[in-house]
This record gives structure tokens, C-alpha cells and sequence, in this order.
């Protein structure tokens, strides 16, 4: 246990621009002791002693502002950065060299029984205020987009925005998302949504200005002894009956 804890103290090290070195971050931040007295907890969870695991758990959100349940399953390199206010429930899986930030909930909808959390893969980047709820997988190397609410499964090597939360597909490219550390250039659907509809409108009027210019040189008319106004509309009979443009 202790091995996987100077390990998980060297991953913090490595990706986190403000550690000096690893003794800082050992006695320093909040995020390392959370996962230090979950190692603790979560040993004492599986050998049923369940009252002395809760007690710990309890004693490390005291301290740390982090609640991770015993029952929960962390692997090897967590970077929990601030860390204030994550919520970790008891079914949640958490793959190897992930990073969360604080406000981060990995929990349950209320309906669901036996596996009520989400599983999270490996490399797997959770911006600030992000919510998973469910028990469904996160795909290895996926990244979950601030204030996020994610509510079923996400693809490996995804990107998910919005509330709801909406995929942003990357392409095959694997790309070890929790180390870019960047959870702020990510494209947002609902500004691409518009950007298509914006196209469409203007792809609209360009045919419709065409369709007046080719009225305004050929001089058609709609019926005898009537010329059609080319300026404000177009007017033409399709099947049985009048339409306007």
C-alpha cells in the first residue's frame, strides 16, 4: 500500500505545475491525504469491517473537504487538484493516472440498485463541477468538460460538454487527456449547432436571391396581364395551387 501511495505522490509531482517536489506534495496537499486515508478505509471496507472504514472516510472529509466512500475503487496515479467539495460514492471505479478537480460528483440517479456509480477509465481528465451519475463507463482518455452533468455512457477518447452532457467525438487519436491538463479548449455543440443553422440560412437567401435575378432577367410571368413582383416575392403554381416565396 504504501508503494502505490509514493507512487500516486510522484504522478502528483510530475503533472502538477505548482509541486516544487514530492515531499510538498505529500505533506502538503489535501487531494494526496484523501487518497491516503481512503487506501486505509478502503482496507478495512473489504475485510467487512465497515464501521472503522466510514469512520475514516469521515475523519479525511473532515480535514480534506474530500469525500471518497471506502467502498470506492481508486486506481494507481489519482491527481485530485483543490479537491474541496468531491463527492466519490461507495460502486465508483476510478482507472489509473486520472485527474479530477474540485466540485466533482461521481454518484448515483436514486433509482439505480447493486452498481449505482459510475466506472471511470484510465487517463480520464474530470473538469471542475463536473457531474457522472449513473453506472455507466467513462472510456479511457476522455474528458469531461466544466460544469458538465453526464448522464450516460461516454466513448473512449471523447470529449463531453454541456447539461446534458454532449460527446464531442476526437477522432481515433489517443491522446492521454489528464496530463494535457486542459480542460478549457474543447469545442462546444451547442455554438456548432448555430454555426450549421447559420449556414443553412445564408446557403437559403443566397438561392433565393438567385432565383429573383433569374425572374428579373427573363421577365416571367405568372399569368396574363400579370407580371409578378420580382422584388418582394416569386410566385409559381405546383400542383394545383399557388405558392409564394
Amino acid at each position: 500500500m504504501f508503494k502505490q501511495l509514493l507512487q500516486d505522490a510522484k504522478s502528483i509531482a510530475q503533472r502538477d505545475p505548482a509541486a516544487k517536489n514530492v515531499f510538498e506534495v505529500i505533506f502538503l496537499y489535501p487531494g494526496f491525504h484523501s487518497i491516503f486515508f481512503h487506501r486505509i478505509a478502503h482496507w478495512f471496507y473489504k475485510k467487512n469491517i465497515f464501521f472503522i472504514a466510514r469512520l475514516i472516510s469521515q475523519f479525511s472529509r473532515f480535514i480534506t473537504g474530500i469525500e471518497i466512500h471506502p467502498g470506492a475503487q481508486i486506481g494507481t496515479g489519482l491527481f485530485i487538484d483543490h479537491g474541496m467539495g468531491i463527492v466519490i460514492g461507495e460502486t465508483a471505479e476510478v482507472g489509473d493516472d486520472c485527474t479530477i478537480y474540485h466540485n466533482v460528483t461521481l454518484g448515483g440517479t436514486g433509482k439505480d440498485t447493486g452498481k449505482r456509480h459510475p466506472t471511470i477509465g484510465n487517463k480520464v481528465l474530470i473538469s471542475c463541477g463536473a457531474k457522472i451519475l449513473g453506472p455507466f463507463k467513462v472510456g479511457d482518455n476522455a474528458r469531461i468538460g466544466a460544469n458538465a452533468v453526464v448522464l450516460r455512457e461516454v466513448e473512449p477518447n471523447t470529449t463531453v460538454v454541456g447539461v446534458p452532457g454532449r460527446p464531442v467525438k476526437r477522432g481515433k487519436q489517443k491522446i492521454a487527456s489528464s496530463f494535457e491538463l486542459d480542460h478549457i479548449h474543447i469545442p462546444d455543440p451547442v455554438a456548432q449547432e448555430f454555426c450549421s443553422l447559420n449556414i443553412k440560412i445564408e446557403s437559403l437567401e443566397k438561392m433565393i436571391k438567385q432565383m429573383q435575378q433569374h425572374v428579373q432577367d427573363n421577365s416571367i410571368k405568372t399569368a396574363p396581364g400579370r407580371v409578378m413582383d420580382t422584388e418582394c416575392s416569386i410566385e409559381f403554381k405546383e400542383g394545383g395551387r399557388d405558392e409564394t416565396l
